[in-house]
């Protein structure tokens, strides 16, 4: 092995152990026995050979390879920026954590040709992913003892060719608050209580965004545009309608959304449950969403995966709702586990 000399196990005595060596206790333990630097030891014999070893690799440096350490300190720095914490590296491998909650965003084109090149990786969680503060997020390891030097440089290019450093990062929530507009005459007549807007200041509270304004309209377009002009005026971070999504003709939110002047993003998503969502956007900026009835009562829906890229300053395109179809079909578990199962991945 390039970079590496072997000994018999008693000829390795006083010399420095290269990598980390490992031991494993079913059920008991696995992890490094003897850490990389270590001076093997006469009494280190009997656990070395409990542990199947009967040839120890020294590292020895040469000025055109790696050492897998050295190697997964390069892959950090590609992937990692100020806002990270990391565990390593043991046995060659780097846990990258963050520091703040916040959405994902990895350069998935890089990592994807990156880990192409062969023996070296990069592993992530999934992309747009809502994460907390200590959470794990990455892990980067060069599968080799040792590595040449022009896989690493390689990897760098790409890097940089791409123009995007680092290569993963997690964008904090910047929305601060909400306009809820409750659409329906019977919640307006008081002839039923309004459940949707109870489960949308929760859904809205996990990041953070507070109700600035909640108001109830009757169905008509004429009514709820007033009600969106109103909410316009408070200048929220998010505007929200409930109600009124369907393609009845007695549901007029969409076109009130539509005579708003807010331009359209989509109506409509490929993501079952939440196939009838609205997403527009005003001159200055700010998001108006329609949800449709699934909202108030199914677990996880389409606005479980857009609010997070909303609370976080994204501006969504057509082309992000396109994405949304492979992996938009929520298999109705009788215990919803989301964001630990394939919904919207």
């Amino acid at each position: 092995m390039s970079g590496m000399k072997k000994f018999a196990l008693e000829e390795a005595v006083g010399h420095i152990l290269g990598h980390d060596l490992t031991r494993i206790v079913p059920g008991e333990i696995k992890g490094p026995q003897f850490r990389k630097g270590h001076v093997i030891q006469k009494e280190d014999i009997p656990m070395l050979l409990s542990m199947g070893k009967e040839h120890i690799y020294v590292w020895e440096k040469q000025a055109d390879m790696y050492h897998e350490e050295e190697a997964a300190e390069i892959l950090f720095g590609l992937c990692a920026g100020p806002t990270v914490d990391r565990k390593g590296p043991v046995e060659g491998k780097i846990e990258i954590f963050t520091r703040h909650e916040g959405l994902l965003r990895l350069d998935t084109d890089s990592i994807t040709r990156i880990n192409a090149l062969g023996d070296l990786l990069i592993v992530t969680r999934h992309n747009n992913s809502a994460v907390r503060a200590g959470e794990k997020i990455a892990a980067v390891k060069a599968v080799p003892l040792v590595i040449a030097k022009a896989r690493l440089e390689k990897a760098c290019a790409i890097a940089e060719a791409n123009g995007v450093s680092p290569l993963l990062g997690v964008l904090p929530y910047k929305l601060q608050n909400a306009c809820v507009i409750t659409t329906g005459s019977e919640v307006a007549k008081g002839l039923i209580e309004d459940r949707f807007t109870p489960v949308v200041v929760k859904k809205l509270a996990a990041f953070n965004i507070g109700l600035k304004r909640h108001i109830v309209t009757g169905d008509g377009v004429e009514e709820v545009g007033r009600a969106i002009g109103e909410a316009h005026r408070e200048k929220p971070g998010l505007i929200l309608c409930t109600g009124g999504m369907s393609v009845d003709p007695d549901d007029n939110t969409p076109g009130a959304i539509k005579k708003s002047g807010a331009e359209i993003i989509t109506y409509g998503a490929p993501v079952v449950p939440g196939a009838m969502f609205l997403l527009g956007y005003f001159d200055d900026g700010t998001p108006i969403a329609g949800l449709p009835g699934c909202v108030m009562y199914q677990g996880t829906t389409i606005f479980d995966l857009v609010l997070p890229r909303i609370a976080a300053g994204m501006r969504l395109t057509r082309e992000d709702f396109a994405g949304f179809g492979i992996g938009g079909l929520c298999l109705g578990c009788p215990e919803c586990r989301y964001p630990v199962c394939p919904f919207g991945r």
